[in-house]
């Protein structure tokens, strides 16, 4: 019984790494195939606001530029009408923990049309190293998400 029993368990040990190594594989080719997360929004406009660290202010104001530099040179259409209507703009007093909030107005929303900051550089940016360190310089960047609120226009002081 103890020979069957070590047997057993150094064939198990031989197939471990082609079965852990396969399962690897696999989810990698799955990552690879399933679509990006997306980020729409359903109202007329948005308002978001993000925490910077304070050193990193220039990385986050350099990934916001490549956001810029990929919606203006996409070939998506809706890609030009949401550089058209994105704005960005910077605190101009710094949290009391040093941070620096940046506001993102979005008006008008392009319905359908993805947001996400990341998957709009990767449209331009194509070489996974180069996608990693913009991934690395904006993460390191954001302190924190603080709000998004999107809605409906209810007021129009203008008219």
């Amino acid at each position: 019984m103890r020979r069957v029993s070590g047997v057993l368990l150094a064939a198990a040990l031989l197939l471990l790494p082609a079965i852990s190594t396969s399962g690897v594989f696999a989810q990698a080719a799955a990552a690879q195939q399933s679509a990006p997360n997306k980020t729409t929004y359903s109202g007329d406009a948005v308002i978001q606001a993000f925490s910077v660290n304070p050193d990193k202010v220039a990385d986050y104001e350099k990934v916001i530029g490549q956001l810029k530099d990929a919606l203006t040179k996409s070939t998506k259409p809706e890609a030009k009408q949401q550089a058209a209507g994105w704005k960005v703009y910077k605190n101009a007093t710094p949290n009391p923990d040093g941070s620096i909030v940046y506001v993102h107005v979005i008006d008008p929303v392009v319905k359908d049309a993805d947001y996400s900051v990341l998957n709009n550089i990767y449209e331009i940016v194509k070489d996974p190293t180069e996608q990693r360190g913009v991934y690395d310089m904006y993460r390191a960047a954001l302190k924190q998400p603080l709000f998004v609120i999107q809605g409906q226009l209810t007021s129009d002081f203008s008219k």
